[in-house]
């Protein structure tokens, strides 16, 4: 990808395995984790964090503009999945089949929590954008590290408050509430500076071989 305006077979990669990720986030988010006796997480925990640093990837290298383009294919993606898991629920099943309810369980929402998990993806991945595009020309492209964590904070922080929020307010006790915020916000955090060498790696071999770095002068952070 070699100017804005040709799409790469690199690029086109990493937008399939970005958009992959993060439907089997949301196919997955159902399972309970049990992390200790005290804390419990939904299971997407272990790959939805993979979301932002995929993220962070296409502001560092193609700038906040494409970026901007794949976080709504995301979007878009999930809202069919989501559709299609409805469908398919609702259909007429033949009586030998005994599977409906797991079927229903495992893909079934409801629409709390879609809006839930619809707006504060929305939220999160582009305050992430944002931010890194920002932050990448105030430090003229310098302390990778220090960029990709502020805009997790940031990022995150929107995911997690807004999800759990939306959710589940009014279904448990605050105290309760602010737990499960803190904690997966404390978890996805810990995981984006756990994957800091990582991602440095796949970012300076990803510049290389598009032979290109992004710094996004005079844009306007408008989400559409």
């Amino acid at each position: 990808m070699k100017d804005n305006k040709a799409v790469s077979k690199l690029f086109l990669i990493i937008t399939v395995v970005y958009v992959t990720c993060l439907l089997l986030s949301n196919l997955v988010a159902g399972k309970m984790w049990a992390v200790t006796s005290n804390i419990t997480l939904p299971a997407a925990v272990i790959l939805f964090p993979i979301t932002y640093i995929f993220g962070d990837i296409f502001t560092e290298v193609y700038g906040f503009k494409n970026a901007r383009i794949i976080i709504w294919l995301g979007f878009a993606c999930s809202f069919f999945a989501v559709g299609v898991y409805m469908i398919t629920i609702g259909l007429p099943h033949p009586d030998f089949w005994t599977n409906q309810e797991a079927y229903a369980t495992v893909l079934g929402t409801t629409p709390r929590v879609a809006a839930a998990s619809f707006i504060g993806y929305l939220f999160g991945e582009f305050s992430n954008s944002m931010v890194l595009s920002k932050l990448k020309v105030m430090t003229g492209g310098k302390k990778l590290w220090v960029r990709t964590i502020l805009s997790t904070l940031v990022g995150e922080g929107f995911d997690s408050v807004i999800f759990v929020t939306v959710s589940f307010w009014g279904t448990m006790e605050n105290a309760t509430l602010l737990q499960m915020i803190f904690f997966q916000y404390l978890f996805k955090v810990c995981y984006e500076i756990i994957f800091t060498p990582a991602t440095y790696a796949i970012v300076n071999w990803i510049k290389r071989k598009e032979e290109m770095d992004t710094f996004d002068y005079n844009v306007k952070y408008r989400i559409v």
